[in-house]
Parts: C-alpha cells; sequence; structure tokens
C-alpha cells in the first residue's frame, strides 16, 4: 500500500520548469518537486541567483538541474526557453507557472505603467508560459500546470492598496479553469494554487518589522502567521504527479483559513 501511494506522488523521468524560481516561493516548490523526482529549469530573469538555484537544488536532490534567464513578458524570450529546455531535456513534463510582481499603491494614484507592468507580468506572462509549453504537452498527449495566482483574487487586501495585483491574480484564476477546460480531453491538466500572506524573501523584512499593516493581516487570519513557502511544496508536488489525475481547472487555496471570515 505505502508503495502504491508513493509511485503515484513520483515525479522521476519527468521535467519541470518554473518560472521565478530563482528563490522564493518558487525555489521551494522547485525543491520540492526535485525531491520527488523530476529534473528542474528554473525560468527566472535573475541568472546568477537562479544558477546558484538551481546548483543547490541539483546537490540536495540529485537530479538534473539549470537556469535559463528568461523574461515572461517577452514571447521570444519564452519561446527560447522552451527550445533550450527541449534541446536539453527532450521532453516538458510540468509546469509552475510563479513569476509575479506587486505594487502597493492606491488606484487613483497607480501610473499606468505600474498597472501594466504588474499585470503583463502576473497574467500575461502565465498565458505565454502556458501557450509555449502547452503546445510542446498537446503534442505529446500529457502534461500538468500549476498556476500560481493568491487569495487576492478572491478578496480585496487590506489596508494597502494592491488593485493591479488583486485584478492580474483574479484572471490567472480564471485562466486556469479556461485552460482546463480546453486542454483536459488532450491529457494536459491545469490547476492553481492561491496562497494568502507567506514569508518569503521578498516579504520577510516586512514580517519582521512589523506594524499595523502586518497587525491588521494577522489579525484577519484564524491561524495569526503568515505562510513558510516550503507549505506550498507537497501541494505542487501532488498537483503535477499522477496523485492528482482526476483533479483539473480547479482552485487550492491555501492561506491559513484567511478566506474563510
Amino acid at each position: 500500500m505505502k508503495e502504491r501511494l508513493a509511485k503515484k506522488f513520483d515525479l522521476s523521468g519527468k521535467t519541470c520548469i518554473v518560472t521565478g524560481g530563482a528563490q522564493g516561493l518558487g525555489l521551494a516548490m522547485a525543491r520540492a518537486v526535485a525531491d520527488a523526482g523530476a529534473d528542474i529549469i528554473l525560468a527566472d530573469i535573475n541568472q546568477p541567483l537562479a544558477e546558484q538555484s538551481a546548483a543547490s537544488i541539483a546537490k540536495d536532490s540529485g537530479v538534473r538541474a539549470c537556469a535559463i534567464q528568461t523574461d515572461v513578458t517577452k514571447e521570444d524570450s519564452v519561446n527560447h526557453l522552451v527550445e533550450e529546455a527541449m534541446a536539453r531535456f527532450g521532453h516538458l513534463d510540468c509546469l509552475i507557472n510563479n513569476a509575479g510582481i506587486c505594487v502597493h499603491e492606491d488606484a487613483e494614484n497607480m501610473a499606468y505603467a505600474d498597472w501594466f507592468k504588474v499585470v503583463d507580468v502576473n497574467l500575461n506572462g502565465v498565458f505565454l508560459m502556458s501557450k509555449a509549453v502547452g503546445r510542446q504537452m498537446l503534442a505529446a498527449g500529457k502534461g500538468t500546470i500549476v498556476n500560481i495566482s493568491s487569495m487576492s483574487a478572491i478578496i480585496v487586501n487590506t489596508p494597502q492598496g494592491q488593485c493591479a495585483y488583486n485584478a492580474s491574480k483574479a484572471g490567472v484564476m480564471h485562466l486556469t479553469k479556461s485552460l482546463g477546460t480546453e486542454w483536459a480531453r488532450k491529457g494536459v491538466r491545469v490547476n492553481t494554487i492561491a496562497p494568502g500572506y507567506m514569508r518569503t524573501d521578498m516579504t520577510a523584512s516586512i514580517f519582521a518589522e512589523g506594524g499595523d499593516m502586518v497587525k491588521t493581516w494577522m489579525a484577519m487570519s484564524p491561524t495569526d502567521r503568515p505562510g513558510e513557502p516550503e507549505e506550498l511544496g507537497p501541494l505542487a508536488v501532488y498537483l503535477l504527479s499522477d496523485a492528482s489525475s482526476f483533479v483539473n481547472a480547479s482552485v487550492f487555496t491555501v492561506d491559513g483559513g484567511y478566506t474563510a471570515w
């Protein structure tokens, strides 16, 4: 029984691209997927950091891991990533669309350039990556994609203003359902994870400093703490593996109960 169950979560022989995988949530999920046996491609705009992270994954997990510099908002860059990945590994089985940014600004004061930048990375980037990698998966008749949305897709965060982020993540959630239903009968499943407040490299200083904003966040959370990046890893493995073979076009909220109140 244990061996049969473990086999369903086994990703050995598979290749997984993780965007924004050089650090934070992306790196934590990449490590988990590597521990499950998959070879890893870190697609990140920060090439030096991505190379360090890839080397660390290869050393710790014993899988093949590499870094390919990628700007998910540029179709040429995304296509180059897929071509290079196919040349190195020969197949693409899994994709985690994790790259994302956020700008805290009240809507009436937000520059259009900032709005566009957030939507371009968070939503357009997911589309471009899914399109390019999805073509390879569809040709092979199999594949799994996990998009990283946010609880901000279904609630409005307070007290900070972040309308572009919220709108982009809502778009990711519905894009997931669209792709999942379009591609299901062709062998490709697409799901999304919607994290709550997480303690990442980018937010660690915010939580360390505390203050009224963090106090408000935690007061609104039943769990009374931020999530840790490693807490997303097992779910990512599940969604990419055969253990979730009947799971498609679905949303998995990981927020410590924040959206339940």
